[in-house]
């Protein structure tokens, strides 16, 4: 990780080896700012203050070993990030002005990004993670990992009947709440189908009788043009001496009949006057009928205005045209079933609703064994740890308890709140030592205490769900003396499965460390690429000492951290 103007850093790189790493160093000389810079890499907020003083951003830069099928791979590809030989390569950028940019793979990202790979990656326990995990709601989930399949499997069944329980009930919700709006609608489709109905319209008619009604009223004037134009073309009865084209026609044809033979010209020309007599012919006749057969009766023209007029107000209320009248009937029909099943659908739901409920019950007392002996095993396992952090007659207990709710679901004879994660409510109890009451551990325990059975809890719990890596941030305050090499003893265990990076000042605990950091400040008051140094021999000697007695040089601190060395590399 190399950090640059954050905070007292000004450009150093430090170097986090597997197994366990302790950074040490005075009060101010920068400790923090190495988990700060960390937390930024995390997804944590961005602040200008963290910028060092006349620079005009701070940059942190990291390269994260992730296994390529990992979860946190997985999503960081589907970010559009690469991975470099296996690993992430991951920045965060604060400008002076308080702005902040993610970078995870070469591709730029949002910093809530970070914080969803870091949930995969690292598992931080700081003064303020460690009050996280204080509340019940965390202690659950907690219990509930530890104990693996034999809650896992409940819970996945508990969370899809919850889920579809919630669906059940919002449309329950939905339908008896606005039943009176449900019921408005259903009689105003049910007036207009009637409309509709009583009307019996049929597709195409109001088309059909606009046309009707348009000859209806022009009955005269079209059988008036109708007999001129078959006199025009057959002759008037009453002139006998008129000329009329059928007539004329006849006689050209004549004309051309005696001749025809001598050109093909004329031949042709004669076949078409012949096929135009025959057609004035069909055409006059067609007039003929046409006047004879047109009604003019008033009565039929009233009859079609009332009927288009009938229509007229159908297309007024549910559509342009009868076309879409039907259209609207149609789809009026189908909702009005659906409205009027309302009753049987309000049954069924609550029929399945009930059901629900009792598989609720069933599956949140099934929830409520499993956490209860997997409580057991880990508040022994706890116990024990315990035990070996010089708090031989502590003991630790799990408490499952459910809140009586009139209106929950039933388990074990009694109704009871529930939620999305079951019906108990979970919290660790500590019982400092004989006679004492047990108490949350957030009430029964001091500050030692405290970090003691956190970090007891992280080491049991690490063992069925271990994360790659582990940040403590001074978990080990208020602790000193034999607890203080126990701390660094359950330390160096927990780095056998995964990466383990605490900041301490207590030399008990730093003994144990695989690598040792030294974090100073130059005379200047900063932190240089020189201020971060690994720490062998005679260099982790001195260091230790000054840690046992603020005197790097006291034979007596020497030879007393030798000896903690040494009793580390036994315990590894």
């Amino acid at each position: 990780m190399r950090i640059r103007s954050l905070g007292v850093i000004d450009d150093a790189v430090v170097e986090l080896s597997p197994g366990f790493t302790a950074v040490t160093g005075e009060t101010g000389a920068g400790k923090t700012m190495v988990v700060t810079s960390l937390g930024l890499l995390l997804g944590g907020r961005a602040d200008a203050a963290l910028v060092r003083i006349g620079a005009k951003s701070a940059v942190v830069e990291g390269r994260i070993s992730v296994a390529p099928d990992s979860a946190a791979a997985v999503r960081a590809e589907d970010a559009g990030a690469e991975l470099d030989d296996g690993a992430l390569l991951v920045s965060r950028t604060i400008s002076a002005e308080g702005r902040s940019r993610a970078y995870v793979g070469g591709r730029s990202v949002p910093a809530a990004l970070l914080g969803e790979l870091a949930d995969d990656l690292v598992a931080v326990h700081g003064q303020t993670d460690q009050q996280g995990l204080l509340r019940p709601a965390r202690q659950r989930a907690a219990l509930d990992r530890y104990a693996g399949e034999a809650v896992a499997v409940p819970l996945a069944k508990y969370a899809s009947a919850y889920r579809r329980l919630r669906e059940v009930s919002t449309e329950l919700d939905t339908l008896t709440t606005k039943a009176r709006e449900r019921a408005q609608e259903a009689d105003l489709l049910r007036f207009g189908l009637n409309e509709i109905a009583a009307a019996e319209p049929l597709p195409g008619e109001d088309v059909e009788l606009a046309a009707e009604a348009e000859r209806l009223g022009h009955a005269e004037a079209l059988a008036s043009a109708a007999s001129a134009a078959h006199s025009a073309l057959a002759g008037d009865p009453e002139d006998p001496e008129g000329v009329d084209a059928t007539t004329l026609v006849a006689g050209a044809s004549r004309a051309l009949e005696s001749v025809r033979s001598h050109d093909p010209a004329l031949a042709a020309l004669a076949d078409r006057l012949g096929e135009i007599g025959i057609l004035l012919s069909d055409v006059a006749g067609e007039l003929a009928g046409y006047a004879d057969n047109l009604d003019a009766d008033p009565r039929r023209l009233a009859a079609v205005e009332e009927r288009r007029s009938v229509l007229a107000h159908l297309t007024r209320k549910y559509g342009e045209d009868i076309s879409s009248v039907l259209a609207w009937a149609e789809q009026g029909s189908a909702r009005l079933a659906e409205l009027e099943g309302d009753d049987d659908r309000i049954e069924a739901l609550t029929a399945e609703r009930d059901a629900l409920r009792a598989e609720l019950g069933e599956l949140a007392q099934a929830l409520t064994d499993a956490r209860t002996a997997a409580a057991e095993r880990f508040a022994t396992a706890v116990t024990a740890e315990l035990a070996e952090l010089a708090m031989p007659h502590a003991r630790i207990t799990v408490e499952i308890r459910q809140v009586e709710d009139p209106d929950g679901i039933e388990v074990g004879g009694r109704a009871v709140a529930f939620g999305a994660s079951g019906a108990d409510e979970v919290e660790l109890h500590l019982a400092p030592h004989p006679g004492a009451p047990a108490r949350p551990i957030a009430k029964g325990a001091s500050g030692g205490e405290l970090s003691r059975v956190m970090l007891a809890v992280e080491v049991v719990f690490a063992g069925s769900d271990p994360v790659p890596t582990y940040l403590f941030d001074e978990v080990d305050a208020g602790v000193g003396g034999k607890a203080a090499v126990e701390v660094g003893r359950r330390l160096a265990r927990l780095a056998r499965t995964a990466q383990v990076i605490v900041v301490t000042h207590l030399p008990q605990v730093a003994a144990f460390a695989d690598r040792q950091l030294l974090v100073e400040k130059t005379n200047d008051g900063s932190v240089t690429r020189s201020g971060v140094r690994v720490l062998d021999g005679e260099d982790r000697v001195r260091e230790l000492s000054r840690m046992l007695a603020g005197l790097e040089d006291s034979d007596t601190a020497r030879a007393h951290a030798e000896e903690l060395l040494e009793t580390a590399r036994a315990a590894r």
